[in-house]
């Protein structure tokens, strides 16, 4: 999670990215900073690349998230065992062991949230969205061979899993 403001308030914008690809997998502005906000953009997510949402639907991921209170909480905690999705929460103070989603927001600052101004979070999440898009599709990612996250998700899925 970030903030930026807004002419409303203060705005949290909640992000999940796949750790893999660097996908944006979704984003999500909100005035509140609650577990439930924190939530939004994992269940988008899940939906969009599961096809629904439904107890065990995504067993076998894993999330990495910090320690802020909104993920640490009961209800997000539950919501991840729900969906089958494994806790991995980062070191405590050391901010490389959240680096894909570090250097996201980093991007994400200096792209959109430091270079536009935003009368309400309604007018935020529209160019947020187009951000997403326009990151996924022609960001290019050093450590991938400088190809954008969805070539390498697209690469991801065309592979034939290896047997163990």
């Amino acid at each position: 999670m970030t903030t930026t403001w807004t002419g409303e308030a203060q705005t949290a914008v909640f992000v999940a990215i796949d750790h893999h690809s660097a996908k944006c997998v979704d984003l999500h502005a909100a005035r509140r900073r609650t577990r439930f906000e924190a939530l939004e953009p994992f269940r988008q997510g899940i939906c969009q690349h599961f096809g629904g949402f439904a107890k065990g639907i995504a067993a076998g991921l894993s999330l990495r998230h910090d320690h802020g209170g909104q993920y640490m909480s009961d209800a997000f905690q539950g919501e991840l065992k729900f969906l089958g999705i494994e806790s991995s929460p980062a070191f405590v103070r050391a901010l490389e062991g959240n680096g894909c989603v570090e250097h996201f927001i980093r991007t994400l600052k200096e792209n959109l949230l430091w270079m536009q101004t935003f009368d309400t979070v309604e007018q935020l999440r529209q160019p947020l969205l187009e951000f997403r898009r326009t990151y996924n599709s022609i960001w290019l990612i050093e450590r991938h061979g400088f190809r954008t996250p969805d070539e390498v998700r697209q690469d991801q899925l065309s592979t034939p899993a290896r047997a163990a």
